[in-house]
Order: C-alpha cells, then structure tokens, then sequence
C-alpha cells in the first residue's frame, strides 16, 4: 500500500502542474487565418464527423486540405472521429461544417484540454507508472516514484501536450511497447507499437530498434527451431495490428495511395517549416543539423529536392547503423533502450522533413533511462525543453517555461543527486575509458569537467531563454535568437548523439538483463 501512496502522490503532482499548464494560452489562439495545431484538431473532428472515410485524406469542396488537412494516419483520424462525436453531443457548433472553422470559445477549450487529459490518465500515465515498478534498479517503493516524478514532470511533452496542444497517445502507445517487451510478452508489445506507429508516422523514429531487437531475439533462439516461429509470430501479429488499422481504406488501392502522400509529402523537400532560407523571416527554428548548417549555406537552393532526399536518407541510415548491428547480434533490454535513444536521435538530426516537436520522440526514451544515468538524462531533458523555446515563445507557453523547467532539475537534484553522478562509472563511460589505456589518467578528472560543462551549459541556455524573452533583436537579424538557440541545442545533440552510441557499443556486460534464449 505504501509504494501505491507514494506513487498516487507523484501522479497528482504531476496532474496538478498539467492543469496549471493547461490553464494558458494554446498554439494559434486567436491568430486567423490559420490559428495553431489547436484548430488543427479542432478541424479534424469536423472533417471525420462530418465526411465519409473515402474524403477524409483528398481535397474537396467540403475538405481543403491546404487548410490543416488530415496527414497522420488513421488511428489519428478514429480518435478525432470520437472526440467529435463526444463534441456533437455537448455542442454541434464545435464541429458544424465550414462553420466551425477557427471556433474559439472557453467551454471549447476546457472540452479540448480534457481530452488531452483523458489520454494521458488513461494511456501515458499508466504506462509511466507501471514502468517504473517494472524496474529492477528502482525496487524501493520511494525509487519507483520518485523515477516516475521526474519523467510525468518531464516539462517539454507537458509543455506540448498540455500547453501548445497535442494528444501523448503515440508516445504512449510505444511507451506500452516497451513495458511488454520488457516482460517478455513480445507479440503485445509489436501490438502496441503497430498502434503507435499508426497514430503518428514519426514514430518510425523508434522502429528500428523494435525490429533489430526482435530479429535479434529470433537469431539467439535459432531460427531453425523457437526462433522460426517467434518470427512468423511476429510477422504474423504484425499484419494483423495494420490491417485492423487500415480496413476502411483497404478496399481501393487509391484511397491507401492517397492517404500515403499524406502521410509523406516528400514533394516538399528536406525542409518542413524550418528552412532558414530567407534573411528576414524564419517561422520555425529546428536544432537540427540540416536547419542549422542553412544559416552557413543555403541548402534548399544548392541541392534539388530529390538530392536532398537521398542525402538525408544516406547519413540518417549511417548513423543508425551502428546501434541497429548492436542490438541484432547482442540483443538486451537495456541495450535496446539506448537504441531506441540513439536511433530517434539520429533520425531528428539527419532525417527528412522534422518538426522541432519531434524531439520528444527521442526525449521519452531518455526519460526511460533516467534512472540509470540520472546526470545525462536531466541534462539531455533541460536541453531538449530547451530548444523548443521559440515554439514556447510564440504560443504565449514562457511563464510555464520559466516555472516547469527549473522545477524539473530541482527534483532531479533533489531525486537522483545528479552532481554526484558524474564518474565514469555512473556515466557507464567504464568500459570506454578502459579501452583508451593511454588516456586513462584524463578520466580522473572526468566528474569534475562533466559538472562543469553542465553549469556552462545550465548557464548559457538561461542566458539565452533571458535574451529571447526579454531582449528585441536587432533590425538586421530578426532571428537571431531563436537561429542561436536552435545552433546551440544542435551541437548539444550532436555530442549526446556521441555519448549514447559509445554506452550502447561498449556495453557488452548487459547488466542487470535477461539473457534472450
């Protein structure tokens, strides 16, 4: 009873500072034409009302898709086809066709927050939660929820979610993925993940991992004998969870089509809305290595769009490769942790089209191992929060910024003693640092270089949330601050990248990890 109080408590907390967050200002309030992501879902409940499943994804009179048209796939649309449905019956002018385009009012909103609200108690919350009593290393009851304190306070999705509005169930759905993996029930946890993957393409970003991890799995049995059949199994279980998806669209080759170039609008080029590509205006910065080396060179004009495609395919597959061999022939649940770290970084730094919100893809995961490297993690979470900034700024979100995001650190200080986590061994930089004999002295000195970066960087991200809240930039450069942001969150990633590969490569005792037999 006492592990379940202390778990209630932390989950309240949690809630608590999700309706605060909530009480704010959401993505594109009051800006016409356009508005935000909130009317993005807003008009999604009114297409899937309103229109027969063969017009959700094409345009027509009735559906403009230059006007947030539907392109995720169809579990997002079922989930909007219920809210709609939730919504007609409380108030139809929410969802009135054309009507109901850029619909604003309080009642409206209070029904938009709760269910984000319902999808995080009744998907992510519960997954966290479980998660954290699954853990081995966090077997005292005050561990399980101090762990799970510190991701529910995980400010960037609660800034997201609950702040610029978005719904948690992909990151949810794969975080269910994970905990069935974990109890060895492999054809649930495909099950969960098809969901995900299903709900939001970008879940791809985590795909990778799940496919080299099961195939390694199906390797160690032997694919002569269990190893076989866990394979069709999982095929098996696979074509299942996407056909169930996909039925209505199943019967006309167009409609799948169609709802494919939504899906991937590869047409648009490597750039999404983060092309720094005009001197006076950039909408959406991205710390990605694409959207900051345009500051330097104008990619979009130098490389054709076909070319850019198969430049971000070439180094995006290169920097998965590593952690996708590992992980094959050595698989482990630990091990495909990092992986699923490493491989949705990989794609948000290098991959097509990314949106600056897809680094909560790789932020969860993160979350999933706080507990085992508590400083990299708390860090790796600031910077993340961080470089969501200018996003932050523009939907009205600094206030919750400046609130939840020191208040985050402080509870991991107060959770996990970061500071004092900083050795080569808490760092799991051990095997590493064996295998340089002749730099071994520079180790030594590593804690005391770690804390020290931390604090410059601590104090460098404050610096320039100040200046970009505070400080109008010059006429010349009005992107100054967010272009600098965006720079300074990208070399940070690409240093994380680093570190999460050389854990996950020189990891060959598996620590704490079943053996896959």
């Amino acid at each position: 009873m006492e592990k379940w109080s202390l778990m209630s408590i932390a989950v309240l907390l949690a809630l608590t500072v999700r309706w605060a967050v909530s009480l704010g200002s959401y993505s594109g309030a009051g800006k016409p034409p356009m508005y935000g992501d909130y009317e993005a879902q807003r008009h999604w409940q009114e297409i899937t009302y309103n229109l027969p499943i063969r017009q959700w994804y094409f345009n027509t009179s009735d559906n403009n898709l230059l006007y947030w048209g539907l392109d995720y796939p169809p579990l997002t649309a079922y989930h909007s086809f219920v809210c709609a449905y939730i919504a007609k019956l409380i108030n139809p002018d929410w969802v009135a066709l054309h009507t109901s385009r850029g619909y604003e009012s309080q009642p409206h909103k209070l029904f938009m927050r709760t269910t984000v609200f319902v999808a995080d108690l009744l998907v992510y919350i519960p997954a966290v939660v479980l998660y954290c009593f699954s853990l081995k290393e966090t077997s005292a009851k005050k561990k399980a929820s101090t762990c799970a304190l510190c991701i529910l306070l995980y400010p960037g999705l609660i800034l997201i979610d609950h702040g610029h509005f978005q719904y948690p169930l992909s990151l949810g759905l794969a975080l269910w993925a994970v905990l069935c993996l974990s109890h060895d029930w492999d054809l649930l946890g495909s099950v969960a993940f098809c969901l995900a993957l299903n709900y939001k393409q970008m879940e791809l970003y985590h795909s990778l991992p799940f496919f080299c991890y099961l195939l390694g799995k199906c390797f160690k049995k032997g694919l002569k004998g269990k190893g076989l059949v866990l394979l069709a199994k999982l095929a098996g279980t696979v074509l299942l969870s996407f056909a169930a998806c996909w039925l209505p669209f199943g019967t006309d080759v167009e409609q799948i089509m169609q709802v494919l170039r939504r899906l991937f609008p590869i047409d648009r080029g490597l750039f999404e809305a983060c092309m720094f590509s005009s001197p006076t205006h950039c909408p959406d910065k991205v710390a990605n290595i694409w959207c900051s080396l345009s500051v330097l060179i104008k990619i979009k004009n130098v490389i054709s769009p076909r070319t850019q495609l198969k430049l971000s395919f070439a180094v995006t597959f290169l920097s998965l490769l590593p952690a996708c061999i590992k992980i094959t022939v050595q698989p482990s649940l630990r091990g495909f942790k990092f992986a699923l770290v490493s491989c949705a970084l990989s794609f948000f730094l290098f991959s097509f089209q990314v949106h600056e919100k897809s680094i909560l893809l790789v932020s969860v995961p993160v979350c999933l191992i706080i507990n085992e490297i508590p400083f990299m993690a708390t860090w790796f979470l600031l910077v993340s929060t961080f470089s969501l900034l200018p996003l932050l700024l523009k939907d009205g979100l600094l206030l919750a910024y400046a609130v939840t995001t020191p208040a985050f650190l402080a509870v991991c200080l107060a959770s996990f003693s970061i500071l004092e986590k900083t050795s080569a061994e808490d760092l799991q930089l051990k095997a590493f640092s064996l295998s340089l004999k002749g730099y071994a002295s520079w180790f030594k000195s590593f804690p005391r270089i770690a804390r020290s970066l931390f604090l410059l960087s601590l104090s460098l991200m404050g610096v320039l949330s100040v200046l970009s809240a505070a400080v109008p930039p010059p006429q010349s450069l009005p992107d100054l601050f967010p272009v600098a942001v965006a720079a300074v969150s990208c070399l940070h990633f690409l240093l994380f990248l680093v570190y999460f590969n050389v854990v996950l490569l020189w990891d060959s005792k598996n620590r704490g990890q079943k053996k896959v037999s």
